[in-house]
């Protein structure tokens, strides 16, 4: 084991910027020394401009599409609050959370739409950054995706309304793009430098990824959270739909007018989207930020603060491992934080609200105003491998994890040896829920197949992205396939059904400055726990006739043996000592797809199959005390590799 680098320690800095204002000889040096400028102490901007006295205004910025089709450019609503010294003297980057919510569901856990004044400016931004940020030297921009709130046009879900709506903000801020006011007078972003943030979740980070994804010159970083990479993800599992005509239904969701001029846009989507097949087609590749139509990985130039829980099963987490991967595979500037909740917001991990503060201001700081915080050197990753249970790493998933091939045998067991030749076992496809699939494993049943280990030995922590590969024959053309792996064994485990995984107290903290009409404070928060039985750990669902390409079916020939090999959902948990480890595979899950069931008969040759996971050995991570947030785990664990004899299981 090599031993932990030693955290680097910001060092303390005072640094006031003088401004040209400040210099202007109109001025007293009394009143010169009253302007303030950007303040940096302890590697952090610190608050040094009045909240309550900030600037708060609209725009209208003109896009470069026309959603509705009525002959003109779209225009995108932003609301701007800044602090009152930013202008020509003093230029201050910008965050900005461009949503479909403002005025539907609204945003963060109480659900906080936009308030406005007589003049139509928002008196209330939802969430903490205006509270936060503006006081240290920021300008927050809360906008209106194309087609909802008060923006004009239709919106496309993922396609070119959306990201493109989004780009125009950035080139407005930096003279690429035209603005208006409210009255028709042109608007002209003079207050800022040009540097930009996009931070949000779910859709709203969706967007961030999506603008980052053309290469946008300007943004200089992104904090995606709970956000889509490419939708066929969201809404497709290598051919198995997840739900029909679903980009209609939440265009009509978002749009809180539906304009029957926006119709012909969700026809035309429910026309496009190949719900027929399932197949990956140019609906999709114009809706997929890692390598799409619209832009991809390789023209990213923002640094990436990727957040995201394991079990969100709303934005499965396949969204964000391989958009991270995409990253990697170019170097692009970046960190992350894994979670074990459902669809949460950071700002609503236990015990982490103001380590979560702390740690974005710090990377807002670095990015936007050269701070040089040391952020970047720290470890990469945060994760959580237990209820508000935290470990950093160097990188994630476990840099130092190894793959074992789990093999299923006749006899229902799982193990590392392969079962015997022409060993067999077979199931029917029919729609059935994981909770039928994962009861009483030790029975037979027509539609599944079961294999579990024997007591594990020691403490096996699994992170990353399990493979299962199979080799199957059907009596039809094709059938749908379920993997779940499986922890048996009586534990306390976060409780990401009930609640999204959370508990809202009465108590509330407080991050920022407030106004009588925008607090800055927030009911805190508590992870739900369950004991429970077993816990289904991983999924994985593919269509047989999408085995070899997700753009083009092709059924399986009755009676033959084909190979289907995929990835199922990431996941970073830890398996104890004692527990075992279960293999189900089945059919059609009605838990997570709108599909019936096949008909099909589906054998499957076991000497030829197997589920691939990425193990941490021995690992006692389970262990960690909760108070452990700042835990640093080995950079690097030297593991033999596993003789093919030794049986962990």
């Amino acid at each position: 084991m090599s031993p932990l680098r030693p955290a680097l320690i910001a060092v303390a800095l005072t640094v006031a910027i003088a401004t040209p204002a400040q210099a202007a000889p109109a001025q007293t040096a009394a009143q010169t020394a009253a302007v303030p400028g950007i303040t940096v102490q302890n590697g952090r901007t610190q608050p040094v401009f009045s909240y309550a006295d900030a600037v708060r205004e609209h725009v209208y910025v003109e896009s470069t599409v026309d959603s509705d089709l009525d002959g003109n450019l779209d225009k995108v609503r932003v609301d701007i609050i800044r602090p009152k010294e930013s202008g020509p003297g003093l230029k201050v980057p910008v965050i900005i959370d461009e949503s479909p919510y403002y005025d539907n569901s609204g945003r963060g856990n109480e659900a906080e739409r936009k308030v406005y004044d007589a003049a139509g400016n928002v008196t209330k931004f939802p969430l903490f950054y205006d509270n936060y940020f503006v006081p240290r030297g920021y300008a927050v921009l809360n906008v209106d995706m194309l087609g909802t709130t008060r923006s004009e046009g239709c919106p496309d879900i993922g396609g070119k309304a959306d990201v493109l709506g989004g780009k125009a903000v950035i080139d407005w801020l930096n003279g690429r793009a035209k603005a208006v006011r409210a009255d028709g007078t042109p608007a002209v972003a003079d207050w800022t430098t040009g540097k930009a943030a996009m931070i949000g979740k779910s859709y709203d980070g969706t967007l961030a990824n999506a603008v980052a994804a053309t290469g946008v010159e300007g943004l200089k970083t992104i904090v995606p959270i709970s956000a889509i990479s490419s939708w066929y993800k969201y809404q497709r599992s290598n051919g198995v739909i997840y739900n029909y005509d679903y980009a209609s239904w939440l265009a009509n969701y978002v749009d809180t007018d539906p304009e029957a001029k926006c119709q012909p846009v969700r026809d035309r989507m429910d026309a496009e989207d190949g719900d027929d097949t399932g197949d990956y087609n140019p609906f999709w590749a114009e809706r997929d930020y890692i390598k799409g139509l619209l832009g991809d990985a390789s023209k990213v130039k923002a640094s990436v603060f990727v957040i995201h829980t394991v079990n969100d099963l709303n934005v499965k987490p396949d969204n964000f491992s391989a958009w991270w991967k995409a990253l990697a595979d170019r170097n692009v500037p970046r960190k992350i934080w894994v979670g074990q909740t459902q669809h949460v917001d950071p700002f609503d991990f236990e015990g982490r609200r103001t380590l979560w503060v702390d740690t974005l201001h710090r990377w807002f700081d670095h990015w936007l105003h050269g701070v040089r915080n040391g952020i970047t050197s720290e470890p990469r990753a945060d994760v959580e491998i237990g209820p508000a249970r935290w470990i950093t790493q160097r990188d994630w998933p476990a840099p130092y994890a190894l793959k074992a091939s789990l093999r299923p045998a006749a006899d229902g067991s799982l193990g590392l040896k392969p079962a015997a030749r022409n060993s067999t076992a077979t199931f029917t496809d029919v729609a059935m829920s994981e909770t039928d699939m994962v009861a009483d494993v030790g029975t037979p049943n027509p539609g599944r197949v079961a294999f579990t280990t024997g007591a594990l030995p020691l403490n096996l922590r699994l992170s990353g992205t399990p493979t299962a590969d199979l080799r199957v024959k059907l009596d039809k053309p094709t059938s749908n396939l379920t993997a779940l792996l499986v922890d048996f064994g009586d534990d306390t485990r976060v409780d990401w059904r009930r609640g999204q995984g959370i508990t809202t107290l009465t108590e509330e903290d407080c991050h920022g400055e407030s106004t009588a009409a925008d607090d800055a404070c927030y009911r805190k928060v508590v992870t739900n726990v369950a004991t429970r039985p077993l816990e289904i750990v991983a999924r994985g669902w593919i269509d047989v006739q999408n085995r070899d390409s997700l753009s083009q079916s092709k059924p399986l020939p009755a009676g033959t043996y084909g190979t289907v090999k995929w990835l199922t959902l990431p996941q970073d948990y830890t398996f104890r000592k004692g527990h075992r480890i279960g293999l189900v595979i089945a059919g059609t899950d009605s838990t997570y797809t709108d599909e019936g069931g096949t008909g099909a008969n589906v054998t499957v040759d076991l000497a030829r199959s197997s589920v691939t996971v990425p193990f941490v050995l021995g690992t006692p991570l389970a262990d960690v005390p909760k108070d452990a947030s700042v835990f640093r785990g080995p950079e690097r664990v030297e593991l033999p590799e596993p003789e093919p004899e030794f049986q962990f299981f």
